[in-house]
């Protein structure tokens, strides 16, 4: 028996919960585009954005850690399926669409340049005087302009539901800027889980990649109120409890992130369906109409993961050999932008032919170039402009 996509919408109709997005209800693509016979709209789109080259490239560009620095460290490829991973469950759990939360997931971070948040403050000060930069406006110019796939339409296509969840993804690192998709009003309950998600991922991973760098101290670690309510569950489970004591060996470690992220998860889940019941929410208009976000941890949780920001920010991000490393990334794009800059002679023939349409185009040319590279291509571009030793 085969599935058509008119049965796959049909089925969303009956199972998902009255605001979850249904495929069939989209606000369609922006040209003209035939759908797929037996897979659904949002389908098409999450499977668009696996096969782009920007998906791919994440990864090589940085989480924290630049690629070189060990195989197991995060990089913005895995911690997308992480954060696609986290949100299908949500989605699941609360009766939303999965498929339009997946395609939000994989696709949130397509536009961040190399060297992770170093790379994207070094370009906004490049861009300062040429239209600016930041990681989510690139990733809408990825998706509706820059990847060349089609012969009918620049970029991807995508429908509505997930553009719009891109341009409102907002996290303490992301502000968002809905201009053109309905600022005043709240995006999907997708879109929203997407968010979340993604800042599960983020604060968990960062916290195993620290600790397994021997960055974090796992003394420190264990004052936070997280860390030791994951603890307190470990010693107490009912299979293999681990004492409250026991010292922390890279198995204690998986464990007890695994249990860090089930309890943010099951506190999301549990918190949004109540706002869900609170706020007498009953359909997708109801959801947009309430104008700011519904889906979020319960109060305790929030304040558990404020003081893990804050932790990660003074212990981890901000550590001397992270920012050593900010400091090369600064340097490497920095010294990039200006040789281009000043010599466009010296970038490949299809930028320089961007650059040629318009003056007003030119340094957008350079920081689409630049903001596209992976770490490894990126210092291996500036060793060759500024290394007299290395081939060109």
């Amino acid at each position: 028996m085969i599935l058509t996509r008119d049965q796959l919408e049909e089925l969303e109709r009956e199972l998902l919960a009255p605001y979850g997005m249904k495929s069939g209800d989209s606000r369609g693509r922006v040209y003209p585009d035939d759908e797929h016979p037996y897979r659904s709209a949002y389908q098409k789109d999450r499977d668009r954005i696996v096969h782009t080259s920007a998906f791919r490239r994440l990864e090589y560009k940085t989480q924290v850690f630049v690629y070189h620095e060990g195989d197991h460290y995060r990089n913005r490829l895995t911690h997308s399926i992480e954060v696609a991973q986290i949100g299908r469950t949500m989605a699941r759990a609360l009766g939303l669409n999965e498929d339009l939360t997946e395609a939000i997931c994989l696709a949130h971070d397509l536009g961040h340049p190399p060297f992770g948040h170093t790379g994207e403050h070094v370009l906004a000060e490049l861009m300062a005087d040429f239209g600016g930069f930041d990681h989510q406006r690139q990733t809408m110019r990825i998706v509706e302009l820059l990847e060349m796939r089609y012969s009918g339409f620049p970029g991807l296509n995508l429908t509505y539901e997930v553009r719009e969840g891109l341009v409102k993804h907002d996290t303490d690192y992301d502000v968002s800027d809905a201009t053109g998709y309905e600022p005043d009003k709240a995006g999907t309950l997708e879109a929203q889980i997407a968010n979340l998600a993604d800042e599960i991922a983020y604060n968990t991973s960062d916290l195993d990649d620290g600790l397994r760098s021997g960055i974090l101290d796992p003394a420190a670690v264990a004052q936070l109120s997280l860390w030791q309510m994951a603890r307190l569950a470990l010693a107490t489970a009912p299979e293999f409890p681990v004492p409250a004591d026991a010292p922390l060996d890279s198995l204690l470690r998986a464990r007890l992130i695994r249990k860090l992220i089930a309890a943010e998860v099951t506190d999301a889940i549990s918190a949004t369906d109540r706002r869900l019941e609170r706020c007498q929410v009953r359909s997708v208009a109801d959801v947009r109409d309430l104008g700011e976000n519904i889906a979020n941890f319960s109060t305790e949780m929030s304040a558990y993961n404020r003081e893990l920001k804050a932790f990660l920010l003074q212990h981890f991000y901000r550590h001397w050999r992270v920012n050593r490393m900010a400091g090369k990334a600064r340097r490497i794009l920095s010294g990039l932008f200006s040789v281009y800059q000043g010599d466009p002679g010296q970038l490949p023939p299809a930028v320089q032919v961007q650059m040629e349409r318009g003056a007003d185009l030119a340094e957008r040319a350079i920081c689409d170039y630049i903001a596209g590279m992976t770490d490894r291509f990126a210092i291996q571009e500036y060793q060759k402009l500024f290394d007299p030793e290395t081939r060109v």
